[in-house]
């Protein structure tokens, strides 16, 4: 029996430090930028699978332009942070499009992160007054610090006040930001969304972390905390108050937490809502007057374009 012909193709592993070094956050969001620019609409993406097993879920996330396909294989492990081990794992498998051929095994984790905080940075891009300088982050984690440095990259943050549950996890946050970057950097409590320019959600919550009628009629808030019709990081006062953008209406009313209560009662309309896409080709413009609130609750095309860009960088 002849041995098989060697793969021409051999699949490169991106690991995280490679794809982090590899894709500034600029990249990330012109990545995406040129996705909803030129890609098909959101709207038509499959919806994510998610599968209940023993000790938390399996996701999948496939999605396929012209020039790649991928899928996301994730697990969501509520246990493991009490274990020592990250609540979110995975790993993401690029393929050619044309031909199927693999190309691509990157680190899920570290594509996640950048893909969410570019996300929320074209969003704040879009959405933000220019001069936004003052931001408040409830959370400690990976996203949010993702999200503070994504930030930077497209308004000139000064001031930084972080809320979080867990005072050390707080203070060592506030201390590695102020000593990575130099802003003014402080902890601080939910009310201090009254004075805020930006507020980014990067939580578990199950409920809301502030009053939505704190927020200033300029303000441009980001929830990217979940993507679970039980969870909730702002309330419906800001719903209401504000112009609220998503990534696609239909994944929207299937997943977005913090919208589907407005939803479902009639009091948010679904045609009122924006879609990323809308704003990024100019079909759509908000108020000046009203808060902007972006509900984002990830999307396979995210992942993809995200990762098509990693892998012609590396």
């Amino acid at each position: 029996m002849s041995a098989l012909p060697p793969d021409p193709y051999p699949p490169r592993f991106i690991d995280a430090a490679r794809l982090l070094h590899a894709l500034p956050m600029a990249a990330a969001v012109d990545a995406l930028r040129a996705a909803l620019r030129d890609g098909p609409d959101p709207e038509a993406d499959p919806p994510r699978t998610i599968v209940p097993v023993e000790h938390g879920q399996l996701l999948l996330m496939p999605a396929h332009r012209s020039r790649y396909t991928g899928v996301k294989v994730a697990t969501v492990a509520p246990d493991n942070p009490a274990a020592g081990l990250p609540r979110v794992q995975g790993q993401y498998l690029l393929f050619d499009a044309a031909t199927l051929t693999p190309l691509a095994l990157l680190d899920g984790i570290a594509l996640t992160t950048v893909r969410t905080s570019a996300v929320s940075a074209l969003a704040a891009d879009l959405l933000a007054v220019p001069e936004a300088g003052r931001l408040v982050v409830f959370g400690t984690g990976p996203q949010a610090r993702g999200h503070l440095d994504a930030l930077r990259a497209v308004r000139p943050l000064t001031h930084v006040t972080v809320v979080g549950r867990t005072p050390a996890n707080v203070e060592h946050f506030v201390a590695a930001v102020r000593r990575d970057t130099g802003l003014s950097v402080e902890a601080g409590d939910p009310s201090a969304v009254a004075g805020a320019d930006l507020v980014a959600c990067c939580t578990t919550a199950r409920t809301p972390l502030f009053d939505g009628a704190l927020l200033p009629p300029h303000a441009m808030v980001t929830a990217v905390g979940s993507h679970e019709r039980g969870s909730r990081e702002v309330d419906g006062t800001a719903v209401l108050r504000s112009t609220v953008v998503v990534e696609s209406k239909a994944a929207a009313a299937r997943e977005a937490g913090d919208l589907i209560p407005e939803l479902e009662s009639g009091r948010l309309a679904p045609e009122s809502l924006v879609t990323l896409a809308a704003l990024a080709t100019g079909a759509s413009a908000v108020d000046p007057e009203r808060p902007r609130l972006f509900k984002s609750v990830g999307m396979a095309w995210e992942d993809l374009a995200v990762a098509g860009a990693a892998y012609e960088a590396t």
